[in-house]
């Protein structure tokens, strides 16, 4: 692929007295941070698409109200079946539901126009002269779509909150062991799996990343992404494939299960937040490579 078909170019001046312009600037960094969180979070469509989102526990709450199906005639997940007896419940049932799609097209979404939609309109050409290093540019980036996602998350986790305490009230909390503890201690619980999940995708987060470094189509960066999770979702249930079930991307999503337990599972936690920590790490340098070491041209 050439660099005009990539977008990517350089911009770094040969002479001495070019590069004291190129000098970091005091505050730059924190206004090229304020102005990235401005562009995703304020940028119309992301906004629809959160409202969106925070349908999902409103209408998988009505829906378990309308049903009011016996818990103990259900086959779904433990959380699923036990929100109609305990509000708290719907948070954790509906990051379910958004876990397998919704939540990494949000990723998608933000992650794969970070760059490619710069390079597309041609202000990515623009950004590379400000005084701000290339590096700080794509970590403006990063934190932007982390941003974007932590809201996402939020939103969902916070209207799954508020239909559930409507519906179905809120009490001692039941466990997936049989346990029931104080309400204190299960809305902990469950602050916890809103933070697991967010954490889980940010590997996804920095793949997204990179693809949206290798084309000026942002569309197709963000398919991209949404294709890597899917992928790494079938191969994760195909028994022949158990030898790399554990490096797959997706493999601990669900892991915030072990949270729900009298004993919580640090094992199975800190294994798929460390799993997270190596692909931000691998695919992060690989960002970091392509957006530092390419040209612009567009």
């Amino acid at each position: 692929m050439s660099h005009a078909e990539t977008g990517l170019a350089e911009t770094a001046p040969a002479g001495a007295a070019d590069a004291e312009t190129w000098a970091p600037r005091r505050g730059s960094t924190g206004r090229l941070l304020a102005a990235e969180l401005r562009l995703v979070l304020g940028r119309r469509r992301n906004q629809v698409f959160v409202a969106g989102l925070g349908l999902v526990p409103a209408l998988l709450g009505t829906v378990l109200y309308v049903t009011r199906e016996d818990p103990s005639a259900s086959q779904g997940p433990g959380f699923l079946t036990q929100a109609t007896n305990n509000g708290v419940f719907l948070v954790v049932a509906s990051l379910f539901m958004c876990l397998p799609f919704l939540l990494p097209l949000t990723v998608a979404i933000a992650a794969g126009d970070s760059v490619a939609g710069e390079a597309s309109t041609g202000t990515l050409r623009y950004l590379l002269v400000l005084p701000v290093s290339r590096t700080r540019l794509l970590l403006a980036k990063a934190v932007g779509v982390l941003a974007f996602v932590a809201v996402a998350i939020t939103v969902v986790a916070v209207v799954g909150l508020a239909v559930g305490a409507a519906l179905f009230g809120l009490h001692d909390v039941v466990l997936l062991s049989g346990t029931t503890v104080p309400l204190s201690e299960g809305m902990l619980r469950v602050l916890g799996v809103v933070v697991y999940v967010g954490l889980s995708l940010t590997g996804l987060i920095v793949v997204g990343l990179f693809i949206s470094t290798l084309t000026e189509v942002p569309i197709a960066a963000m398919v991209a992404t949404v294709v890597v999770a899917v992928v790494s979702t079938i191969l994760d249930s195909l028994p022949a494939l158990s030898a790399i079930h554990p490096y797959l991307l997706t493999h601990y999503w669900y892991g915030f299960a072990g949270l729900l337990s009298l004993e919580v599972n640090w094992n199975t936690i800190g294994t798929g937040l460390g799993l997270q920590v190596a692909w931000v790490v691998v695919f992060g340098s690989f960002a970091w490579s392509r957006f530092t070491q390419s040209n612009i041209s567009s």
